[in-house]
């Protein structure tokens, strides 16, 4: 049995075809970035990325043949709308676009209980694509994120769904996110016959009637819980964190009542569902760093002192501890527990005697610091106890950030098998809509890490939440914005 994993990320799209054993029999990655034409603007061209995913996703079928199923993994939120013929009314609005900030604020304004759309939802990303391009809303047919438009691209426009993990960040999806909350569709002028039909996570979707054979589509997860599956974090107080650009923490907290209508938790995590199957939704909460591998890349790019992101671990090995320097990586503001947009990054404890080692030790010591600051605000919101956190993206590769996650948070950390965890989880869902698992209990047992790594030591966390307090509230105006 083998799955088409068509993983459409924020910088490109892969195509890979997966065996029933795990094992890959294809996988092509084509980059794809998006434009910013002004500053806080992400958008891209709908039209070409549907042209690379199909590109992508027939070349894999000519090379294996025949694949029994396809699945799609997304970035989540980014919107995209279109008319009846399938052409989008304007570009593809990225989930980092900024450019709905005012907008978010009116809605809020508008006293719709429910309505409290953030920047990085679809739902003010939709209202200004057809306030600017379809004013009268005479012109749109249909309204998605990218897992919708590739779905609609595959069946030739038969399709027009979306699933429960991508619908609950749109912000605009009831508290159970299995239907549209029609009074936050109205107050935006959004027509909810536009809006896709909110459907499984896995389970026999649609045929994928433009690629060879017609396959059917038998899964659709956005990538953060696309991760959480393909690290086998199907058990509640499974824990995953994904240490990309930024870094989210996503944990399992099993089958259930939907979550409070609380937007945001106490300690800054806030409810989303993990997956749907059949009609049972397994819930799950996220926290986020706004930045992650950035730093390494702004130690790389900008600073120059190290040649390779690679370079990072090796330079920073070279000491055993950073001097009592200290790095908070915040370059875009501090997400959770703080959420606090006006912070920056401090570099702390700098002497006449501290080198390139320190500096590098001290910036992969503060990304670990932060994930350790996701795991303490997803125990305390969750009132769960986490006592291994598995985790996969580039960072994964480095063994010194490995160790200082270990030390900052006094937990076992399981580095998954395979650097990006998506695809996998994809290729999972997938299986289980064909019946290769019985249910997604099963799946627990394909987890095999790549390595375990124990504490060895113990971090000063104290002096850590010192140096975060220095680096909050640098930008008053920033920090006074709450989302």
């Amino acid at each position: 049995m083998k799955i088409l994993v068509l993983d459409v990320g924020t910088s490109g799209v892969r195509a890979a075809v997966i065996r029933d054993d795990l094992t890959s029999a294809h996988d092509r990655y084509e980059e794809m970035l998006a434009i910013s034409p002004e500053p806080g603007m992400v958008e891209f061209d709908a039209t070409a990325l549907a042209d690379l995913t199909l590109r992508l996703a027939r070349d894999a079928i000519d090379k294996v043949g025949s694949v029994d199923g396809v699945a799609i993994s997304n970035q989540r939120a980014s919107t995209i709308a279109w008319d009846a013929r399938g052409v989008p009314l304007g570009p593809g609005l990225g989930w980092q676009d900024l450019r709905t900030i005012g907008l978010c604020f009116a809605a809020r304004q508008l006293g719709v209980p429910g309505l409290r759309p953030a920047p990085n939802q679809t739902a003010t990303k939709a209202q200004w694509l057809l306030d600017t391009y379809d004013v009268e809303r005479s012109r749109v047919a249909r309204v998605g994120t990218v897992d919708t438009w590739i779905a609609s691209v595959l069946s030739g426009g038969a399709l027009h769904v979306t699933d429960a993990t991508n619908a609950g960040v749109t912000g605009l999806a009831n508290l159970a996110f299995d239907a549209w909350h029609r009074p936050a569709l109205d107050a935006l002028r959004i027509p909810a016959e536009a809006m896709p039909a909110i459907v499984a996570s896995a389970g026999v979707l649609g045929v994928a009637s433009t690629l060879r054979g017609a396959p059917p589509i038998v899964a659709m997860l956005g990538d953060q819980q696309a991760s959480l599956a393909g690290q086998a974090c199907v058990r509640p107080g499974d824990a995953k964190i994904t240490f990309g650009t930024g870094a989210m923490l996503d944990m399992n907290l099993g089958d259930g009542a939907p979550p409070s209508g609380a937007p945001r938790n106490h300690h800054g995590t806030f409810p989303i569902a993990a997956w749907r199957v059949g009609d049972r939704t397994t819930w799950a909460l996220e926290s986020i760093m706004l930045a992650a591998g950035t730093n390494v890349q702004w130690l790389r790019d900008d600073l120059g002192i190290i040649n390779s992101s690679g370079d990072s671990d090796v330079i920073a090995a070279m000491c055993d501890h950073s001097d009592d320097v200290w790095y908070v990586p915040a370059p875009l503001g501090l997400g959770t527990p703080q959420w606090d947009y006006g912070a920056r990054s401090a570099l702390l404890g700098v002497t006449r005697g501290t080198g390139r080692p320190q500096v590098v030790r001290a910036v992969l010591e503060g990304v670990a610091h932060r994930g350790a600051d996701l795991i303490d605000a997803a125990v305390t919101d969750s009132d769960t106890t986490i006592d291994a956190v598995r985790i996969d993206g580039g960072m994964s590769d480095n063994a010194t950030f490995v160790q200082a996650l270990a030390n900052a948070s006094q937990r076992t950390v399981e580095v998954s098998p395979v650097r990006e965890a998506t695809t996998r989880g994809a290729a999972l869902f997938g299986l289980l809509a064909l019946g290769h698992f019985r249910d997604t209990g099963e799946i627990a047992t394909t987890w095999q890490p790549r390595t375990r790594v124990e504490p060895t030591a113990v971090l000063d966390r104290d002096r850590w939440r010192e140096a975060v307090a220095r680096a909050g509230h640098w930008i008053p105006a920033l920090s006074a914005v709450d989302f």
